[in-house]
């Protein structure tokens, strides 16, 4: 899938970690920023927060997302493609990227819950443990994110949505957006299991939209579902199509996502597995078509 990155690179970020920790900083500092909307005031932001969650598979592979050589060589790829219009991420991984001064001119999203631990019988008490709003505006990160699970059944699900009610407040203070990536959830056998049934996906919009005392910077993260028409008539907020995990027919999921790119409200794509692992391994190629979906009236738009 050919790579952008060498051994130079990667043992560079290695002495940075090691003994010039404050490059870090200075690489956010440095950074050339853009407008978070632009051009065709449409979005494709390429996502790699699930490690942190203790979400490494992609399809079958219980692994894929191990190898943190491999993930960033991946997304050095992607957001070296035209038409990529930034990267979410957990403080880990963008701090790699900007360390690597892969993030000039692109939109850096800050990934900010991921304490529900996949399989964990905590898993619904999905607490704030990477980006807070304080950092992500310090930083002159771009935009937060943040996921939000309902279980009716388990009482975990309050201490998440109180928090996230506290940083949908702090976030529109401070003029930051945040996208909520809200889901009807149930334990089926031991785990945790989303909901992706229209009228599901439904409710979880409307319970995440009242979150927080200001809706005036709230953004959606939404599945791809059946009749989404009907989906997005239930909110007036910009949303962001999410591409879940690989293993569908990839044309399939392309066809899908464009369909539901033509509706009202639909700003663009947040992608991570199933473009950085594409079923071929080209991950250039699958990043390219989907960049043609979300800006196709011309990739020079965006770029």
């Amino acid at each position: 899938m050919g790579s952008t990155l060498s051994h130079l690179d990667f043992a560079r970020l290695r002495d940075i970690r090691a003994s010039k920790p404050e490059a870090i900083a200075e690489a956010f500092a440095a950074r050339k920023r853009r407008e978070v909307l632009r051009g065709d005031g449409r979005l494709f932001i390429v996502a790699a927060d699930h490690p942190a969650r203790g979400a490494l598979a992609v399809g079958s592979d219980s692994t894929a997302m191990a190898n943190r050589y491999d993930l960033l060589e991946r997304l050095a790829i992607a957001v070296s493609r035209p038409g990529v219009d930034g990267v979410l991420g957990t403080p880990d991984i963008i701090d790699d990227l900007a360390a690597l001064g892969l993030l000039d001119d692109k939109i850096i999203v800050g990934s900010m819950n991921r304490g529900g631990l996949r399989g964990a019988t905590f898993e619904m008490d999905d607490r704030y443990t990477g980006y807070d709003v304080a950092s992500m505006v310090n930083a002159g990160i771009d935009f937060a994110k943040t996921l939000i699970r309902v279980n009716l059944e388990d009482p975990m699900t309050a201490l998440t949505l109180e928090a996230t009610t506290k940083a949908v407040s702090e976030a529109a203070a401070a003029g930051l957006p945040i996208m909520l990536e809200p889901f009807m959830s149930n334990w089926v056998d031991g785990r945790i299991v989303n909901d992706l049934t229209p009228d599901a996906v439904i409710l979880s919009i409307s319970i995440a939209a009242g979150l927080g005392t200001s809706s005036a910077y709230t953004w959606m993260k939404l599945p791809v579902v059946e009749d989404m028409e009907r989906v997005m008539e239930a909110t007036t907020m910009p949303t962001l199509l999410l591409g879940g995990d690989s293993g569908a027919d990839p044309d399939e999921t392309f066809a899908a996502w464009e369909d539901a790119l033509s509706l009202p409200g639909v700003r663009g794509l947040t992608v991570g597995r199933t473009l950085l692992y594409p079923p071929d391994g080209d991950v250039a190629g699958a990043v390219d078509t989907a960049a043609g979906l979300v800006h196709p009236a011309g990739l020079a738009i965006a770029s």
